[in-house]
């Protein structure tokens, strides 16, 4: 056999084998593409499961501040107390809530916002803020009622961990729809300070790789068995697809802690108080408050409560007078003396952007006391602000003879 013939034999002999390797291939191929189709078909059959499972526990909370109406997400965590947890920022310093659960009029979801807007007296749940933890962003929402097929979700027993992955549920203003599923992978689990516009934050985070939009803020995020392992609570605006939650044991901490009720928004409070106000360009809210016959002493309450860890704020100042030039000695050691003997409040000196300096009374108070306690501070503060703004006020200068002379004959 010649080297040509050779070595045509032996091409045959391979194309043979590969041929008949890759009709082999070729004839497992759709069984190949079957299995991945049923693999993938078995995948989202199980999210779909995970996202009614959610969907049954997740409401969509409505609040009404000074600001306009705020939309966000809450969860119910205990059916027989009817309790829905949130973020606190999802209802800032309002005392109450509407809270919506799905409705499945026709045995298929509606998630449509007007659905909901317009039936707000049959599907609206009235909701009462009891606690408050502005550290963790977590606050409870406790239901007059519950609607048929709403449950409560199941908390995992410890926290999640990196590679695993979730599924959340929110109601994002930029969407006309409810209930909108979102899925995502754990990225890490730390311990996170940082601050927001509502305030300093210290928590477990759960940080994941999926979208948190305004308006899901609050709302659930579930392993694959449908337990929560977290509350969805901001979306970081330094990095692509990288969300903030608040960890399951931070809620259950928090479930379990004793609770303080949460403050009354300063608005209602006054109303409460029967004090009249209206609400400055600064934000805050200003008062008239009279001290003695014809004259009425300003006052503001401010917009905003302040906060360090579970010690609520609420601040009350007036103004007693601005100062164009340093304050004397005199007068710092006349204030201090003061400070030593107010019931309540101190003096204070505040220097301003014009670098006059403005001499306030401040008085902060217990922001969940009752009207009947903010009506008698800004009593108090109206009173030591008038005292000490007629002490303040220059002397008129002494009058000569020819003055008086001169009054008693027009007399």
């Amino acid at each position: 056999m010649t080297l040509a013939t050779q070595t045509q034999s032996t091409a045959s002999w391979w194309s043979g084998r590969l041929g008949r390797r890759l009709n082999a291939r070729l004839a497992a191929l759709p069984w190949m593409i079957l299995a991945i189709a049923m693999g993938v078909d078995r995948v989202a059959h199980a999210d779909t499961e995970t996202y009614q499972k959610l969907a049954a526990s997740t409401g969509w909370v409505l609040t009404k501040g000074a600001e306009g109406t705020s939309s966000g997400t809450g969860v119910l965590v205990d059916q027989d107390r009817r309790r829905v947890i949130t973020n606190a920022h999802v209802v800032g310093d309002r005392r109450t809530a509407v809270v919506f659960f799905q409705d499945h009029p026709a045995g298929h979801p509606v998630v449509e916002k007007s659905h909901y807007l317009e039936n707000v007296k049959k599907l609206g749940l009235r909701g009462r803020v009891v606690a408050v933890d502005r550290k963790r962003d977590l606050a409870i929402i406790e239901l007059d009622r519950l609607p048929g097929g709403a449950t409560a979700i199941e908390l995992a027993t410890e926290s999640t961990a990196p590679g695993v992955a979730v599924h959340s549920i929110g109601n994002p203003g930029s969407s006309e729809a409810l209930w909108v599923y979102t899925s995502g992978t754990v990225r890490s689990v730390y311990q996170k300070k940082f601050r927001t516009l509502t305030g300093e934050h210290d928590f477990r985070v759960v940080e994941t790789q999926s979208p948190i939009n305004t308006g899901d803020s609050g709302g659930p995020v579930a392993d694959a068995s449908g337990k929560l392992v977290g509350i969805a609570q901001a979306m970081s605006h330094r990095a692509s697809l990288v969300s903030y939650c608040v960890d399951v044991s931070e809620v259950r901490d928090f479930l379990a802690s004793p609770w303080k009720a949460a403050p009354t928004a300063t608005p209602e409070l006054l109303e409460l108080a029967g004090i009249d106000f209206r609400r400055h360009d600064s934000g805050h809210y200003q008062i008239e408050m009279e001290t003695e016959k014809g004259h009425k002493q300003t006052l503001f309450v401010a917009s905003e409560i302040e906060y360090f860890e579970k010690a609520d704020v609420r601040k009350v100042w007036s103004l007693a007078t601005t100062l164009t030039e340093t304050p004397t000695h005199e007068l710092t050691l006349r204030l201090l003396r003061e400070n030593a003997v107010t019931k309540i409040g101190s003096w204070t000196i505040q220097k301003d952007a014009s670098d006059q300096y403005r001499v306030l009374f401040v008085i902060k108070l217990d922001a969940t006391s009752p009207p009947e306690t903010l009506r008698s501070s800004l009593q108090y503060a109206a009173k030591i602000t008038r005292q000490m703004m007629q002490e303040l006020e220059p002397s008129p200068e002494p009058k000569t003879a020819a003055e008086v002379l001169s009054e008693w004959l027009t007399d």
